[in-house]
Order: structure tokens, then C-alpha cells, then sequence
């Protein structure tokens, strides 16, 4: 193993086992390489990659620190990926969001409050075919979002966010071209939310992938015919 990658894995067990916490100022540079047994340069290279990892928060002229280690923050780094790859990976994006999102719907199904249930229902009716087609993706944006916070689970939220939000422009370019793309919708999220409410994980689990699935192989079949921003 490289001597930056051994240093990494000795600041990454620091932490893990709470040497380290969120918050926590480093020691001196020579004071961590002797700590750690390695050499300053590996150590200064380790620091230098887990700070662009958000791991680590080097402040000049101040010393480096341990982030907040929220999720939000350190999916920052895989965010820009998705986002450099968008407009080749489209379907790469829905083969993702097939994978998670029937799961945040089968945890949402134990967890959502009978509350937000109602609110989740409302929200499917809140547009209607006359509403804009932003004011549509927004909603449908929306509801995925709703359903992804219910599921108790912060980092499997931030992913869903993550890789719908990243979908914006092939929901709208389905929204225009595609004539029952807003009934479809509305449909099949009234019957996730059912689902939820009547506290049927496996059934709400299976209704989101069909959901999912369904726009996918509709953006695979009518590729060839969108724009290059989708």
C-alpha cells in the first residue's frame, strides 16, 4: 500500500474510533506524522485528499480540522460526479434511482406519520394537466423527496435528492413530449402513497420500481430522439 494511502487509513481509524471527532482540530503536522508513525509528505497528501472528500477542513493560517461528517456534506463529492456525468448517463441515473427509491418507499411504508400521509396525497393533486411543466417536475421532484425523508434514513435521502434532482431535464423533456406523462405520474403516485399509508412496505417497494422502471425503458425506447442536454 502507498505511503499517502497508509496515512489516510491511519487518520480514517482515528476517526472511526473517536480519536477524532466532528469538530476536532488536528494535531500539529509533525506532531500527526510522529503520532502516526509516517513521514510529513504522505501525511500532507492524505490531508490533501481527504479535505477534498470533505472529510477533512484545512483553514489557512489556522490548522485543519474534522468536518461535520454530515451526509449532506460528504456526498458533495459524489454530487459532482453525477453531475459531470449527467448528460451521458442518463439511464445511468435511472438504473441508480431503481435501486433506491423502491427502498426508501418500503421504509417510508413503516415510518411515514398518518400526517404526512395525507400531506404526501395531497401533494399528487396539488397539479393538474393545465399546471406548467415546471410547476409539474417540481411536484414530482417533490414528492420523491417527501417520500425519501420519511424513510428515517439521512444518507439514502441525500442520494435519492441527489440523483433525482440530476433527472430535471429528462422529466421535463418526458413531461412535453410524452402525451399521458402527467396522468401516468399523478397515477402511480397515488397508488405509492396509498401503499405507504396503508402500511404495505413490499407493495409500495414494488409500485415505486414499476414507477421507475416504466420511465426509464420510456427515455431508453425515445433516446435517439432527445436533445443532447437530457
Amino acid at each position: 500500500m502507498a505511503l499517502t494511502d497508509v496515512a489516510i487509513e491511519k487518520i480514517k481509524t482515528m476517526i472511526l474510533d473517536g480519536r477524532l471527532k466532528p469538530g476536532d482540530k488536528l494535531p500539529r503536522e509533525a506532531d500527526l506524522a510522529d503520532q502516526l508513525g509516517i513521514s510529513r509528505s504522505p501525511l500532507r497528501e492524505a490531508v490533501s485528499v481527504l479535505s477534498m472528500l470533505r472529510i477533512l477542513d484545512v483553514r489557512r493560517g489556522d490548522g485543519t480540522y474534522v468536518t461535520s461528517l454530515t451526509p449532506d456534506l460528504l456526498l458533495e463529492t459524489m454530487s459532482f460526479i453525477i453531475d459531470f456525468h449527467q448528460d451521458s448517463g442518463i439511464l445511468d441515473l435511472f438504473e441508480v434511482r431503481r435501486a433506491l427509491e423502491p427502498m426508501a418507499a418500503e421504509k417510508a411504508a413503516l415510518l411515514m406519520s398518518a400526517d404526512d400521509v395525507a400531506e404526501l396525497l395531497a401533494l399528487t393533486e396539488a397539479v393538474d394537466i393545465d399546471s406548467p411543466v415546471g410547476d409539474m417536475v417540481a411536484n414530482d421532484l417533490e414528492f420523491h423527496h417527501r417520500i425519501a425523508t420519511a424513510a428515517g434514513n439521512p444518507v439514502l435521502c441525500s442520494l435519492v435528492d441527489s440523483v433525482a434532482g440530476r433527472t430535471h431535464q429528462a422529466r421535463t423533456w418526458r413531461a412535453v413530449t410524452q402525451e399521458d406523462a402527467f396522468e401516468q405520474t399523478k397515477r402511480e403516485h397515488r397508488a405509492i402513497a396509498l401503499a405507504i399509508g396503508d402500511r404495505q412496505p413490499s407493495v409500495a417497494a414494488a409500485l415505486s420500481l414499476s414507477h421507475v422502471a416504466g420511465i426509464e425503458n420510456w427515455i431508453r425506447r425515445n433516446l435517439t430522439l432527445a436533445p443532447t442536454t437530457v
